[in-house]
C-alpha cells in the first residue's frame, strides 16, 4: 500500500498524514513529483495547516514512490501555471519563518526545484545512495527558487559552481559529508525507499523539536567568495557550449550571494532565470529535453515481449564495427568481432585498444577496466559463430550485393529468434530483408561514427521489420547509452536524406560566388559543429561519390546539378584520407587549409554552367542551407518516414552537428515562423527553380494557421 493511502488529500498532488506528533506531507505527482502548481499549493496548504496545530511539532517533507522530487513541472513553464499563486518563494518563505523544525526526507533523486525545496527547510535527511543537484544549467537555465543563493552558504562557492556548470548531483553520502545533509541513512546494502527513509526524518525531526533555540537557515549563514575567481570562471566557459549562457548567468548569481544580502541575491537570481526562461535558447533546450525522451517509445498495438539480447556479433572490423563493437562492450555485453582476414582483424583490435588507452589517458578508464571490455570482445574469423547470436550487425563495406550475399549466409545459420541488422547509412532495407526468409527479423541500426562516442542511433524500419524487433532495438539503444530514433526506410533515412540537399546548396553557393571557406565559416558561426565542406572532407568524399554515381539514373535531366564535388574527386581528393579535398591537409594533420587547385576548380564549374559569380553574403549561406534542411524535414514527416517533427530535431542535434540552443531544424523554423519560412522558400523558388518547391505539408500548415509542427498528429514510422 502506497504511504499515502490513508492520508488526508491537500490537492490533487499532495497529501498529509500524521505520525503522532509529526506531520508529513506527501509529494505524490508521477513519475518525478514535479513541483507543479498543484503540488505547490499542496504543499502550502499542509505546511499551513502543521503550523495551525498545536499538536503538531514539526514537518517532513517526503516523496511518494521512486523519488523525493525531481523539480519543477519543466512543461508548465511560460504557461501560466508556472506563475499560479503560491509561488516557490512563496513556500520558502514559510518554511524559513516556521518555527517549527521542517525536514526533507530524500530518497531517489532531489533535481532542481526539488533540492531547492529541500534547501528552504531546516534539516535533510537523505538516503545514502539518494542523487541530489542542481541541473537546470541543462535546458539553459540557473536555478529560480533560491539554489544559487543557498547552496554556497551550505557547501562553499567553489563547489556550488561546480555542482550549477556541470549539473552533475552528488550522493546522499557525499551530501552528508559536504554539509548539504545533516544525517544519512546507512549506505549499506540495496537501495533505501520512502518509508525507510521517512522513518529517520521523522525521529530526526520529534528530536530537533526538543531541542530549545531556533532552527538552522542556509538563508541566515554567511557566505565568501573571497577564494574564487569569478571573471576566470566566467572565462573558462566554451562559448560553444549549449548551454554557454545559462553558465554564464550561474556564475554571476553565485557571485551576487557573495556580494549582495540575500534577499537582493535572491532577486537578482530570479531576474536571470526570467530572462533565460523567455530566451531562445531555454526554450530550444526544453524542446530537446522532452524530444530524447519521447523518440525511444514505441508503442503500438498490444505490448509486445522483448527478445533476448545476451550475447552480440559484429561483421566487419572496419572503423564502423570497431566502434559498434566498443559500444557493446562498454554496455557489459559480450561481442564477436567477425571477419574474413586475419590482417582485418589485427588492425581493428589494435584500434579497439588504442582508442580505449586514450579514454585510460584522460583518467575515464583503469587499466583494469581497459582490459575487462578488450576481454568482451572476441575476433574470429568463423563466420559461422553468428550462430550463437542473439543480434548480427552487418557493418561492411556500403554495397548493396554485397549485403545482400551476407544476409542471404546469416538466413542460414543464425538461430530463428536472432535479429538481423544492418549498419547502411543509405541503402534499401527492404531489399536487404528481401535476401531472407524472415524479413520480420531484419531491421536497420545505423550507428554514427565514431560509433563508440556518438550518441544517436537511427533505428530503421522495414516494411516487413517485427514490432517485437523494433521494441527490442529501443531498448538495446538505452542500454548502450544511445538516443535511438525510429525511422523508415527511404533513400539516406532522415540524417542523411536531409544532408543531400543541405549539401546541394552549398555546392551551389560555391559555383554562385562564395568560397569552401566562407560557406564553412556562416555555418559554424550560426552553431554548426562543422561546415558541410569540412564535414564532407572528414567522412570521405568518395562515400558521397559513390551515391550519387548510383543514383545518376534517376537524377531528374531538367533539375541543375552542381559539378564540384564530382570534379574534385575525380582528382584523386577524397578529403582527409588523401590529405586534400575541399580542402588540403598536412601529414599528420586534420587542419583544413585552403587551396587554390579548388578556387580554380569552382571557378571552371560556374564558366561551364554559365553562372555569372557574384558576392555571396553569410546571412545567404545560413538562409538556404538552413531552409534546405527544413523543407525537406517537412516532406519526411509528410511521409511518415519520421514519426515526430521532435525526432528529426534530435537526429540532427546528435547526429549532425546541429546546435542544440536552436533545438534543431524543425524546432528552429517555429522560431523563424512556419509563414516567413514558407514565403522564404517561395521566393527562392522564383529565383533558382524546381528544387524550391515547398513541402505540401508545410503550404498545408500555413495555409491552417499553423505555427507549430505539433499540430501534426504522430503518424506510424513506415
Amino acid at each position: 500500500m502506497s504511504p499515502v493511502a490513508e492520508s488526508l488529500r491537500l490537492s490533487p498532488t499532495v497529501s498529509y498524514e500524521r505520525q503522532a506528533d509529526i506531520a508529513v506531507l506527501w509529494l505524490d505527482n508521477p513519475p518525478v513529483n514535479g513541483l507543479g502548481d498543484t503540488t505547490r499549493a499542496g504543499i502550502h496548504a499542509g505546511l499551513k495547516q502543521a503550523l495551525e496545530d498545536d499538536s503538531i511539532v514539526g514537518v517532513v517533507l517526503a516523496g511518494a514512490g521512486k523519488v523525493f522530487c525531481g523539480g519543477a513541472d519543466i512543461r508548465q513553464f511560460n504557461t501560466p501555471a508556472a506563475t499560479a499563486w503560491p509561488l516557490s518563494a512563496n513556500i520558502q518563505q514559510c518554511l524559513e519563518t516556521s518555527p517549527k523544525p521542517v525536514v526533507a526526507a530524500i530518497h531517489g533523486v532531489a533535481l532542481g526545484g526539488g533540492l531547492e525545496l529541500a534547501l528552504g527547510c531546516h534539516y535533510r535527511v537523505v538516503a545514502g545512495d539518494a542523487r541530489l543537484g542542481l541541473p537546470e544549467v541543462n535546458i539553459g537555465l540557473v536555478p529560480g527558487g533560491g539554489g544559487t543563493q543557498r547552496l554556497p552558504r551550505l557547501v562553499g562557492v567553489e563547489r556550488t559552481l561546480d555542482m550549477i556548470q556541470t549539473g552533475a548531483p552528488v550522493t546522499g553520502k557525499v551530501a552528508a559529508a559536504i554539509g548539504l545533509a545533516d544525517a544519512a541513512v546507512d549506505t549499506n546494502g540495496p537501495a533505501h525507499d520512502a518509508v525507510e527513509v521517512v522513518a529517520l526524518a521523522v525521529e530526526f525531526c520529534r528530536q530537533a523539536a526538543a531541542r530549545t533555540g531556533p532552527h538552522p537557515l542556509a538563508a541566515a549563514r554567511e557566505v565568501n567568495g573571497s577564494c574564487v575567481d569569478f571573471e576566470a570562471r566566467l572565462g573558462a566557459v566554451n562559448r560553444k557550449a549549449r548551454n554557454a549562457r545559462a553558465q554564464q548567468a550561474a556564475i554571476l548569481c553565485v557571485k551576487a550571494a557573495t556580494q549582495l544580502p540575500f534577499i537582493d541575491g535572491l532577486a537578482f537570481e530570479r531576474e536571470r532565470f526570467d530572462a533565460l526562461v523567455r530566451g531562445t535558447e531555454s526554450k530550444s533546450l526544453r524542446h530537446l529535453f522532452f524530444a530524447e525522451r519521447e523518440a525511444p517509445k514505441f508503442a503500438e498495438g498490444a505490448e509486445v515481449a522483448l527478445r533476448a539480447l545476451d550475447r552480440v556479433a559484429i561483421l566487419g572490423a572496419g572503423t564502423m564495427g570497431v566502434g559498434i563493437a566498443m559500444s557493446f562492450a562498454n554496455a557489459g555485453m559480450p561481442v564477436m568481432l567477425v571477419e574474413r582476414e586475419q590482417a582485418a582483424i589485427d588492425r581493428g583490435m589494435a584500434l579497439i585498444r588504442r582508442n580505449y588507452e586514450v579514454t585510460a589517458s584522460k583518467g575515464k578508464l583503469t587499466a583494469a577496466q581497459l582490459e575487462e571490455r578488450l576481454a568482451r570482445i572476441t575476433p574470429t574469423l568463423e563466420f559461422d559463430v553468428v550462430a550463437a547470436a542473439d543480434l548480427v550487425v552487418e557493418a561492411v563495406f556500403e554495397d548493396l550485393a554485397i549485403k545482400k550475399e551476407i544476409f542471404r549466409r546469416l538466413d542460414k545459420v543464425c538461430r530463428p529468434s536472432a535479429i538481423l541488422a544492418t549498419n547502411t547509412s543509405r541503402l534499401d532495407v527492404n531489399v536487404i530483408a528481401a535476401a531472407t526468409s524472415r524479413p520480420g527479423d531484419v531491421i536497420g541500426l545505423h550507428f554514427f561514427s565514431p560509433a563508440n562516442v556518438m550518441k544517436l542511433l537511427e533505428v530503421v524500419r522495414g516494411k516487413a521489420t517485427s514490432p517485437d524487433v523494433i521494441a527490442t532495438c529501443l531498448a538495446m539503444a538505452q542500454r548502450l547509452q544511445k538516443i535511438p530514433v525510429l525511422v523508415g526506410v527511404c533513400e539516406g533515412f532522415v540524417g542523411n536524406r536531409m544532408l543531400t540537399p543541405y549539401w546541394r546548396e552549398a555546392g551551389f553557393l560555391l559555383e554562385e560566388g562564395a568560397s569552401p571557406q566562407q560557406v564553412d565559416r556562416a555555418l559554424t558561426d550560426f552553431g554548426m559543429a562543422m561546415g558541410p565542406m569540412a564535414m564532407a572532407d572528414l567522412a570521405g568524399m568518395d562515400i558521397n561519390w559513390a551515391t550519387r554515381k548510383r543514383l545518376a539514373p534517376t537524377r531528374p535531366a531538367h533539375l541543375r546539378y552542381s559539378t564540384v564535388a564530382d570534379r574534385i574527386c575525380e582528382l584523386g581528393r577524397f578529403g582527409q584520407k588523401t590529405s586534400a579535398g575541399y580542402y588540403r591537409y598536412e601529414p599528420g594533420s586534420r587542419t583544413p587549409i585552403p587551396d587554390p587547385v579548388i578556387d580554380a576548380l569552382i571557378a571552371d564549374c560556374a564558366r561551364v554552367a554559365g553562372i555569372a559569380r557574384r558576392e555571396i553574403s553569410g546571412q545567404e549561406i545560413v538562409e538556404r542551407a538552413m531552409l534546405a534542411l527544413i523543407n525537406e524535414g517537412a516532406r519526411i514527416l509528410e511521409e511518415g518516414i519520421a514519426r515526430r517533427a521532435s525526432d528529426i530535431d534530435v537526429v540532427y542535434v546528435h547526429g549532425y552537428g546541429f546546435p542544440a540552443w536552436r533545438g534543431g531544424p524543425m524546432f528552429y523554423a517555429e522560431t523563424l515562423g512556419l509563414e516567413k519560412v514558407l514565403a522564404r522558400i517561395l521566393a527562392l523558388r522564383e529565383q533558382h527553380g524546381a528544387h524550391w518547391e515547398p513541402a505540401p505539408l508545410l503550404a498545408r500548415l500555413v495555409a491552417g494557421g499553423a505555427g507549430s509542427w505539433s499540430e501534426v498528429p504522430a503518424v506510424q514510422v513506415k
